[in-house]
């Protein structure tokens, strides 16, 4: 079975519904983490543990979008950002919001994905892992704002 690629609107009204805030989408040039760029990835899998999705998000929305969640001033989201890491607490949050976001990759007909991982902005990424965030193809890549506080990258990568 095909993986059901979420459109804007399912992201959006997902973060806005989790996140208690205006959020906003507008279309993207493709997030491409280099070696040095922190990123989060959250690695999806189908039933037979095959990785079959990514979400990749830039340092900025995984701390907007963890504080967001966790009731993090906006300050405490900016000080993640300005260390070039997010902390424990937003990592969480983080996994929360990710996790629930493998909803929308579940409607009829598609296969069943869940999050089976969670690479936190920080640490340097496993190599395959973040060449597989630049795979070509069936993908989405935004730029998204989270209402007080600001804006970051997302793209949801089929493999």
């Amino acid at each position: 079975m095909p993986v059901h690629l979420p459109l804007p609107k399912q992201l959006r009204d997902l973060l806005a519904d989790l996140l208690g805030r205006e959020v906003s989408l507008e279309p993207a040039p493709p997030y491409a983490p280099g070696p040095d760029t922190p990123a989060s990835v959250a690695v999806y899998v189908d039933d037979s543990l095959r990785i079959s999705a990514l979400i990749a998000c830039d340092l900025a929305f995984s701390a907007y979008a963890g504080a967001a969640l966790g009731l993090v001033p906006p300050g405490g989201a900016q000080a993640a950002v300005d260390d070039g890491k997010l902390t424990d607490t937003l990592s969480e949050n983080l996994y929360e919001v990710l996790n629930i976001a493998a909803s929308m990759f579940n409607v009829a007909g598609a296969d069943h994905l869940r999050l089976h991982a969670l690479h936190p902005a920080g640490p340097p990424l496993d190599p395959q892992l973040r060449i597989s965030t630049l795979t070509l193809g069936r993908r989405e890549d935004l730029r998204v704002e989270v209402g007080g506080y600001g804006a970051g990258s997302l793209s949801i990568v089929l493999l």
